[in-house]
């Protein structure tokens, strides 16, 4: 087994050629053929049972190679990329030379390495204080969610619909006169204002009284996921069967020890503030870090290249499959609701992925240059935490090399923005 590594043409790409020995390829056919042997049918032979020097004449020895490649090369490319520190950070490109059995396997792989960064300054970069006050209406707008989660529904009689009721519809839609598919319930509970219908359908349910029946004009949104109903006119036939009101509770102590462990009123507010103000304080520290990562990566030059930027979006793919599976859908499908293409997505999420890599390769090169280090006993106390909270032996989380090359890189990430901020200038 060799591999020649020689730059081309193109900035930070390699061409690699490996020769893999023909002995290894051989055996690789082997292993193919004994995969496969139960398919093979020639007259004169059991199904199965066909020697491998038959199957080759019959069907031509060619009909392996495809296969053998795949069964020999991937070990082969992984172990040559490690033990030459190649990183590499693209999908090969191969080209096949040679591959014959009885000869060496020649091909070669033309692959996109990491690019070096160009720091600009990171050290004593300006930025702007970020800070954030809690006054009393953010205590009143808390306290009214609380108010809210405790009202008591009461069924109003006397009156129309108003704001902030729940009525309780029939309705029926269609557009040109046809029905559509999932515009009809029953005995629907629709609070006014939650905005959960089209645009405009709540404010002329306002008014109705009971049992009072009404035809109400809408237009579906221009990018409503129905392609056969979006930016049409549509008719909802609606009939109020019920008036429904929230009566909120009064704002007094027993509220407090009804909806907290706290006796009086007083007491919930200034737990409230405090609430409020540690999340202000969280809210602020991530603000000045992302001012922060994108100073100092606006201040640096890296040339990312195109390979790096389709495996990122791959990632970003692959992680948006994940999210949809909880909704039943993949990406396929949800591009399809948007009217979409797989092409139209890569391309909208390009920019994101370049200021993704951008901002992971500078901090690398700034963790670089500032000699920050992830001490094993830190990285040690680390797993053991997470170890904790997932329920995991920490010993497994600690066999697994992946993991904690994952965990001590999220950890110099948040060592480098701590330096960045410390070292900036906040006026």
């Amino acid at each position: 087994m060799s591999i020649k590594i020689e730059k081309t043409e193109n900035n930070n790409e390699l061409k690699l050629e490996f020769t893999v020995d023909a002995k290894i390829f051989a055996e690789g056919i082997e292993k193919v053929f004994k995969k496969n042997a139960k398919y093979f049918n020639v007259p004169g032979f059991r199904k199965g049972k066909v020697p491998m020097n038959i199957a080759e004449k019959h069907y031509g020895v060619e009909m392996f190679y495809e296969e053998a490649f795949n069964e020999v090369v991937p070990e082969i490319y992984d172990r040559e990329i490690k033990e030459n520190n190649l990183e590499v950070v693209s999908r090969p490109s191969i080209d096949i030379v040679q591959m014959e059995k009885g000869k060496d396997l020649v091909f070669t792989a033309v692959v996109q390495t990491k690019p070096e960064v160009e720091l600009g300054k990171y050290k004593g970069i300006e930025l702007e204080k970020v800070e954030y006050t809690v006054e009393d209406k953010d205590i009143d707008h808390e306290l009214g969610h609380m108010a809210e989660k405790n009202a008591r529904v009461i069924t109003v009689e006397d009156r129309p619909v108003q704001e902030g009721d729940i009525a309780v519809i029939d309705f029926e839609g269609s557009v040109d006169g046809v029905p559509f598919e999932g515009g009809k319930a029953e005995k629907h509970e629709l609070e006014i204002g939650s905005h959960s219908f089209i645009e405009g359908f709540e404010d002329q349910v306002i008014g109705m009284k009971i049992e009072e029946e009404k035809d109400i004009n809408v237009t579906f949104p221009e990018e409503y996921f129905s392609k056969d109903l979006a930016g049409k006119p549509a008719v909802f036939k609606v009939k109020v069967h019920e008036i429904k009101a929230k009566e909120l509770p009064t704002m007094d102590d027993d509220f407090a020890k009804d909806v907290s462990e706290f006796d009086t009123l007083d007491e919930l507010k200034a737990s409230i503030k405090k609430n409020l103000e540690e999340q202000n304080e969280h809210k602020a520290k991530h603000e000045i870090e992302d001012k922060a990562i994108q100073k100092v990566c606006e201040n640096a030059k890296v040339e990312i290249p195109s390979g790096m930027i389709e495996l990122e979006i791959d990632n970003m793919e692959e992680d948006m499959n994940r999210r949809l599976a909880y909704q039943g859908l993949n990406v396929e499908q949800y591009l399809k609701f948007l009217n979409k293409t797989k092409e139209d997505f890569r391309n909208e999420m390009k920019p994101q992925a370049e200021t993704s890599i951008k901002t992971r390769l500078v901090l690398e090169a700034i963790s670089k240059d500032a000699k920050i280090e992830i001490p094993e006993e830190e990285l040690n106390a680390k797993i053991a935490e997470l170890a904790k909270t997932y329920n995991r032996p920490e010993d497994e989380l600690k066999a697994n090399e992946e993991f904690k090359k994952y965990v001590s890189s999220s950890l110099e990430s948040e060592k480098v923005i701590k330096y960045i901020v410390d070292n900036a200038k906040i006026k």
